[in-house]
Parts: structure tokens; C-alpha cells; sequence
């Protein structure tokens, strides 16, 4: 009885080890696993950490763009994009506070700029663009000894708010009116024109340059009220996410500029002076009315022709595209923006008083223009300011290009990096509420 007993407890002390050899076992197993899920983890821990610390650290002092040897960072780009789209944010709050809050007002006439808050990616390009630019030209400004100072930013804010530290403003230059000139060589006998006489219903007036509209005179604010306007634009912005160095430094830009503008105009001996031309064309949208026209004009003499057109009262019925007009004193640039390049071919190189063969103008794929004109002058003259201003910004935009050739490198380490911030409100591209009808029924 006292065997049978001993094997129980013998094969009770067998089965309890097989128990803890397996408890210590699967303990051993699940530490290993502890241990595995621990190691993972820590490893895909030391990848975020390593892609955090890769964009936030590391990335934004990668470049973007390497400008002769100069880089523009991810970081300055992105901080210029923000600023960007500030910008325009508040041109459209500003916009709904004039128009009292009615936004399909604001998305008529500022439709572009909304699209621009849309498109962030050809905003991006945009702004990368025109850092591009800025740092060619302070680099270039810098190498002759041009320097922009915080007073002269401070000057500059100033007077863009008609702020001028309590001077009063520079007078603008006053408007000159067009003189009628008299032709360089034999003139021409003058159209007569009365008033009484009534005249064809002309198509949109031809613009071959700047009018010599006054500019308004700058009304001069107090200090006081400086700083209320300009304290009011910092806020805007800030609360947008972009401080007031941002906004200063993009004045300094603009300062290098315009300076750098003047001193390149004097180097490379910009002229304020240019050919002009005054004459008298016709236009016809048929070859068949031309022809007839130059008929008449080889029977008697154009400005007959002419006269008998601008005094000729239109009447839809005769089907009559022909029109008569005068353009006086206008450069090739100026005519060509307006009637193409084989009018002013022509007008630039006939002879005074002689008149043209028919000269067509591809408009569009499905329309040709034809004219018959006269030169009545031609001779140096001075650029208006508008017009100087342009040559200028011509010349500056070819040295940027000159500087840019072969010094221009683009990482695109920008791509996919273009900052949605600061958010347009989608209040502006909601459609609009229709205007309830008042008394309808």
C-alpha cells in the first residue's frame, strides 16, 4: 500500500516538472517576442524620428536653386510661397470689406488671383521664379557697390502708405500734352474734318501708346496715421503666419531694383530718345474693299480717299468695313504691340508721303485685317515715362537672362514641398448667393 502511494507522488512530481519546464518555456517565447516587437519597434521609431528630423532639420537647408554659386533654400522658398499666398489673401479680405461683403463682386475682379490661391504648385514656380531673379540682381548690385539700408526699407514703407516722415511729398512730374507736330520732311496737306460732319461708327479705338493722363498728387499722412495703417497690414499678415522681417525684406528686393535699374540704364547708355512716326492708315476686314480703296487712291491721292472714309456716316446696310484713322507720334514698339509687325514695317520705312500697297495682318486663324496707309512724319522724339520704363525693364530682364546663362542650377528638391498655407477661406470660391428679388411674388 505504502509503494502504491510512493509511484502517485513520483509520477505527480514528473508531471509538475514537465509543467514548470513548459511555463519557463513559453515565458522564454514570449520575452523573445517581446523582445522582437520591441527591436521593430524601435527601429521604425528610429525611421520616423530620422525622416522627422530629415524635414524638419535637414531639408529645409537643402537647396532648391544654386544661383552663381549662391543657394536659395528650401526653407527661404517655402517662407516666400507662405508670404505669397499672405499676400493675396489679404488683397481679397481687403477686396470683400470694400465691396461690404458681397463676394461674387470680389471674384470678378479678382478671379486670377484666386486661381493663382488654387494652383499652389505654379504659384510655387512663381515665387522660386522671382527669388531667382532677386538674387541675380542684388548680387549684381551688391558687385557695384549699390547698398539698401533698414532706413531707406523704412523710407520706401513709408511712402507706400503716403507716409514721408513728415516732408512733404516729391511733386509727381507733370503730364505734357501731345503737341500736333509738323513732319521732318514736305508736309502733308491736313484731312479736313469738321465737327458737324458726321462720321462712321468706328471699331475700338486703336491704342498705340501711353496717354499723358496726370497722375494724381499724393495726399501726406501723419505719423499717427502710419502707423495705425501700416500696424493694421503687419497684424493681417501675421495673423497669416508671416512676421514683418518677410515683409521688409521684400521691399529691400524691390529697392535693389529699381536702383539697379537706374545704374544699368546709364551703363549700357539707355536712350530716352526713339524714332516715332505719325500717319494715317485704313483698315478694311475684306482684300475686296482694300482693292477698291487702292483704286481710288491711284485715281486721285490718298488723303482724299481717306476723308471721304472718315467722313463717310456708317449704315449697316452697305456692308462697308472700311475705317479711317490718324495715329500721331508713336514708336515701333508702340504701333507694333497694336497693328502688327507688317504695318509697322511699313510705316517705319516708307518714304514720307508716299502711300503703301495693301498690307494684311493675320489676326486670328479665321480673320485677316488689310491697310492702306500714309506716313506724315517721322523723327526722334522723347519717350514718354511709361515708355522709357518698359526699354528699361527690357534691358534688366536680358542682363538677369545674360547672368542666369550657364549659373543656374535647379535641385528640384522643391517638387511636392510647395506649402498650402496660409488656407484661402472657402468663402471666396463658394458661388455666389443670388440677390433675392424684391416685391417679386
Amino acid at each position: 500500500m505504502a509503494k502504491k502511494q510512493e509511484t502517485t507522488t513520483t509520477e505527480a512530481q514528473r508531471q509538475s516538472r514537465k509543467e514548470v519546464l513548459l511555463a519557463r518555456k513559453q515565458a522564454q517565447q514570449t520575452r523573445q517576442i517581446r523582445l522582437g516587437v520591441a527591436v521593430v519597434g524601435g527601429l521604425l521609431l528610429l525611421v520616423f524620428l530620422a525622416a522627422a528630423i530629415n524635414e524638419l532639420v535637414i531639408a529645409p537647408g537643402r537647396a532648391v536653386a544654386i544661383v552663381n554659386g549662391e543657394e536659395i533654400t528650401l526653407h527661404e522658398w517655402q517662407d516666400r510661397v507662405r508670404f505669397e499666398r499672405a499676400q493675396r489673401i489679404i488683397l481679397l479680405e481687403n477686396q470683400l470689406e470694400a465691396f461690404q461683403g458681397n463676394v461674387g463682386v470680389v471674384q470678378q475682379f479678382a478671379g486670377s488671383v484666386i486661381n493663382e490661391l488654387l494652383q499652389p504648385e505654379v504659384l510655387g514656380q512663381s515665387a522660386l521664379n522671382q527669388m531667382i531673379d532677386e538674387t541675380v540682381i542684388r548680387q549684381a548690385a551688391e558687385e557695384r557697390g549699390i547698398v539698401v539700408t533698414d532706413a531707406d526699407v523704412d523710407a520706401e514703407i513709408g511712402q507706400t502708405f503716403n507716409y514721408f516722415g513728415g516732408e512733404l511729398p516729391t511733386p509727381l512730374p507733370t503730364a505734357t500734352a501731345t503737341i500736333q507736330p509738323t513732319p521732318s520732311i514736305t508736309p502733308i496737306p491736313t484731312a479736313v474734318i469738321t465737327d458737324v460732319i458726321p462720321t462712321n461708327t468706328p471699331a475700338p479705338t486703336v491704342t498705340v501708346g501711353p496717354t499723358s493722363t496726370p497722375l494724381p498728387t499724393a495726399t501726406a499722412v501723419s505719423a499717427d496715421a502710419f502707423q495705425e495703417e501700416f500696424g493694421g497690414l503687419v497684424d493681417q499678415f501675421e495673423d497669416l503666419g508671416v512676421s514683418e522681417a518677410q515683409y521688409r525684406e521684400i521691399v529691400r528686393n524691390q529697392i535693389y531694383r529699381e536702383r539697379l535699374l537706374e545704374v544699368l540704364s546709364v551703363e549700357d547708355e539707355i536712350s530716352d530718345l526713339a524714332e516715332h512716326a505719325s500717319f494715317f492708315f485704313l483698315q478694311f476686314n475684306t482684300e475686296e474693299e482694300a482693292n477698291e480703296a487702292l483704286a481710288l487712291i491711284e485715281g486721285s491721292d490718298y488723303l482724299s480717299v481717306w476723308n471721304q472714309i472718315r467722313s463717310t456716316p456708317f449704315e449697316l446696310e452697305s456692308g462697308s468695313t472700311a475705317q479711317a484713322s490718324e495715329i500721331v507720334w508713336r514708336t515701333e514698339d508702340a504701333v507694333s504691340t497694336s497693328l502688327g509687325a507688317e504695318v509697322t514695317e511699313a510705316i517705319f520705312s516708307l518714304p514720307i508721303g508716299e502711300s503703301s500697297d495693301i498690307i494684311s495682318r493675320t489676326v486670328s486663324t479665321d480673320t485677316t485685317q488689310y491697310y492702306l496707309v500714309q506716313v506724315t512724319g517721322r523723327e526722334e522724339r522723347p519717350l514718354s515715362t511709361s515708355e522709357l520704363q518698359t526699354v528699361q525693364l527690357e534691358n534688366l530682364a536680358a542682363f538677369i537672362d545674360e547672368q542666369l546663362t550657364g549659373n543656374l542650377t535647379l535641385t528640384e528638391y522643391d517638387l511636392g514641398r510647395v506649402p498650402t498655407a496660409p488656407v484661402l477661406d472657402p468663402l471666396f470660391t463658394a458661388a455666389p448667393t443670388a440677390t433675392p428679388v424684391v416685391g417679386g411674388g
